[in-house]
């Protein structure tokens, strides 16, 4: 194909400045390369084959970075852990992926340990960076192997995994074409493509800079972050997102391309006015945001601020999507934009019919030449789907010109800060707590965040509500779900409403909450 692809591009200049640690440490191309090659080789050794699985508990940085690289060239899964679960959870992702080594950092040894653990991993394919108590050090894997490419590459792909409704997340597993690494590279490029984001190498181009705001199991900020890299960018972590520091890291590196949500605009709108001037932001091209609606008026600031270089879409672990360009959002304040090109949208009613345009229904997409199927669950992939459109239940309507406007979740997901947050995982663990009748969990509006978690609970008879209480829920918690699970408040009601066939009427709960808000969301 063209001269796209990591691999081309850092055999052909190995000094290039490839990737930035949140400490400043510079990475170049060739380091990159070779101990990515290193990888595969000792991964090899220990018999991992084509369309085997690696997982990854590790923080912002390379080394996450080798280990994406290293799958991506040798046919490989890569799935990256959350780093917020607990052990439980950690192992259950680890076990159901079917992971063939599991990569710990030894900032999150505890969880980690526990999770290979309860995942029962063979002890000899546990590695750690650093020191991690039952791991072997990764030196033990890559030390003496060549740094050399290895024979029969092909492509592998991310296996990220998404929560459903009904508590367990499930991995988004594609099919892999078995074709030329950096040419599977050169087809990625087509996402920044869709904003107009070129390639920084070879060299002679305009360098290009992305930098990596939020933690790196996401979907999408695995991505940007390894498309922009394939095309030749270089990546930029930060490991604790803070706002000031952010517009720093912008100026010093001067970074023209970003993946962000909107908390992050709320916390930098925030900053005094004469720090905000500080700093020169001059290079910002685009300013990606997606994975929670932006309200308007925050939108607007940025704008005013950054120039005409924020940029929105909407899409899903699964595929597909809709992108809004800064003027495009100005004509149509609120919209997360038209079809990407390759990328078809459906809004049907609840017999699965198209409605016309103007009329709320369940969103359905479909973007051409990718499959996917929800690892170990066929049943739930194909329910999701219609024809060969698929859902993740967000509701939503298309303008005559076909504009998207998100309306409300049918799953009642929570989005907090960004990330999905599933209630009926959380319910599941409360309503263990011996003094916990009943108990729902919903999103409440949260001007920083967007939404916080509400658990409300009916007490067990005899048992008093109160702090005290909500207090002992809570501690309950502890270990068996991550923190950023925790309702932030929990609520009392004497009786749950249920219909007599037993389903609870979140709705009854969760609209006193919103009633106030224009877009219950």
């Amino acid at each position: 194909m063209g001269s796209l692809g990591f691999w081309r591009l850092a055999q052909a200049d190995p000094g290039w400045i490839a990737a930035v640690d949140p400490d400043g440490t510079e990475h170049t191309a060739g380091e990159l390369l070779a101990r990515a090659n290193r990888l595969v080789h000792g991964l090899r050794a220990l018999g991992v084959e084509k369309g085997d699985g690696i997982c990854g508990l590790v923080p912002n940085g390379v080394d996450g970075l080798v280990l994406y690289l290293a799958a991506l060239q040798a046919g490989w899964y890569y799935t990256p852990v959350n780093w917020h679960l607990t052990g439980p959870e950690i192992g259950y992702i680890v076990a159901d992926s079917e992971a063939k080594a599991f990569f710990v950092h030894e900032r999150y040894a505890v969880e980690g340990a526990r999770g290979a653990e309860e995942s029962g991993i063979d002890p000899r394919r546990r590695f750690a960076f650093g020191e991690v108590a039952g791991f072997r050090p990764c030196g033990e894997l890559v030390d003496g192997q060549p740094d050399t490419l290895p024979d029969d590459r092909s492509n592998g792909a991310t296996m990220h995994y998404t929560s459903g409704t009904t508590g367990r997340p499930k991995g988004v597993r594609r099919t892999l074409g078995g074709i030329d690494p950096d040419d599977s590279a050169e087809l990625m490029s087509f996402l920044l493509g869709l904003f107009g984001i070129p390639p920084g190498r070879p060299a002679g181009r305009e360098p290009q800079a992305h930098l990596v705001t939020s933690p790196n199991y996401h979907t999408a900020v695995t991505q940007f972050g390894g498309t922009s890299l394939q095309m030749g960018h270089t990546l930029v972590y930060m490991d604790k997102w803070e706002a000031e520091d952010c517009l720093r890291v912008i100026e010093k590196y001067g970074i023209t391309n970003t993946h962000m949500v909107p908390t992050h605009f709320k916390r930098l709108l925030a900053l005094p006015e004469e720090t905000r001037k500080r700093y020169d932001v001059s290079s910002m091209k685009w300013a990606i945001h997606a994975a929670a609606p932006c309200p308007v008026p925050i939108k607007k600031q940025m704008l005013d601020w950054w120039g005409d270089c924020v940029w929105e879409y909407y899409a899903a672990t699964e595929g597909g999507g809709t992108i809004a360009s800064p003027q495009e959002w100005r004509e149509h304040p609120g919209t997360v934009g038209k079809a990407w090109p390759i990328s078809e949208l459906l809004i049907v009613d609840d017999a699965g019919e198209p409605v016309p345009a103007g009329r709320d229904g369940t969103i359905y997409m479909k973007m051409a030449g990718t499959e996917f199927e929800y690892k170990g669950d066929r049943e739930k992939t194909e329910k999701n789907r219609l024809k060969d459109f698929f859902t993740v239940g967000d509701i939503g309507r298309l303008t005559e010109d076909g504009f998207l406007f998100l309306s409300d979740r049918k799953s009642d997901m929570i989005i907090s800060g960004g990330a999905n947050i599933y209630p009926a995982e959380i319910e599941n663990e409360i309503v263990l707590h011996p003094k916990v009748a009943d108990v729902a969990v919903f999103g409440i509006p949260d001007e920083e965040w967007g939404e916080q978690i509400k658990a409300v609970v009916e007490p067990a008879a005899g048992t008093a509500p109160g702090p005290e209480l909500a207090a002992e829920i809570l501690a309950s918690l502890e270990g068996r779900l991550a923190r950023m699970k925790w309702p932030r408040s929990i609520d009392f009601i004497e009786v749950m409403p249920r219909e007599p066939n037993g389903k609870l009427l979140k709705r009854k709960l969760r609209d006193p909450y919103w009633k106030d808000h224009q877009r219950a969301i």
